[in-house]
């Protein structure tokens, strides 16, 4: 029987429970069945939704390109975000990807009127009064190296920081980092490819 897990990958974690010298990792705050790993990884610096599973299927139905699926996140920046530079993210943005050009596909962007509620952050980002940081919801069907750090990057508007909120219909919800919740197999593939034959 496979298990399925939904966990809040805290800021600065790496995504793997095998120890790192002078790094935090999930086996700092997760204590899981050996044979479960993460499913795909979120940066050292981003924080937010992670499914580990031992469920192989899953694995490769997640990852593969062909099989694509929406991916959200939460991305603070550094600056006035205009609406061209919003519009530029919908086209797809041309970023460097293992040293070529690459041209993002169309995305869903849309700038956070009211800033959402997300838990703080240890330690917060820097601050400047006269510099606004605003948030943006960043769409993806795809998940290249870094790609929306690269993306808000290039038009201009680096990221502060970045919460990946959800994936196709599973999202963190209200956890809080650190936090874990078990899921059934039934749930975990009605709300990721939306399969009712289990």
């Amino acid at each position: 029987m496979n298990d399925y897990f939904l966990i809040y990958k805290p800021y600065l974690v790496l995504s793997q429970f095998s120890p790192v010298p002078g790094k935090k990792t999930l086996a700092d705050f997760f204590e899981l069945p050996r044979d479960v790993y993460p499913v795909g990884r979120l940066d050292y610096d981003s924080e937010g939704l992670l499914l580990l599973t031992n469920d192989t299927q899953l694995n490769h139905r997640l990852l593969h390109p062909k099989f694509s699926h929406e991916r959200e996140y939460w991305v603070q920046v550094d600056g006035a975000v205009s609406q061209t530079a919003i519009d530029a993210l919908l086209k797809g943005v041309s970023i460097s990807i293992d040293g070529k050009a690459y041209q993002t596909k169309p995305c869903k962007a849309t700038l956070f009127s009211i800033p959402p509620v997300v838990p703080d952050r240890n330690p917060p980002i820097r601050f400047r009064k006269e510099i606004p940081a605003p948030w943006i919801s960043l769409i993806l069907t795809e998940g290249k190296n870094r790609q929306v750090r690269k993306m808000t990057a290039k038009i201009g508007f680096p990221t502060l920081r970045l919460i990946r909120y959800r994936i196709a219909d599973l999202s963190i919800g209200n956890l809080q980092p650190g936090e874990m919740v078990a899921l059934s197999e039934k749930t975990i593939y009605q709300k990721l490819f939306h399969d009712t034959t289990r």
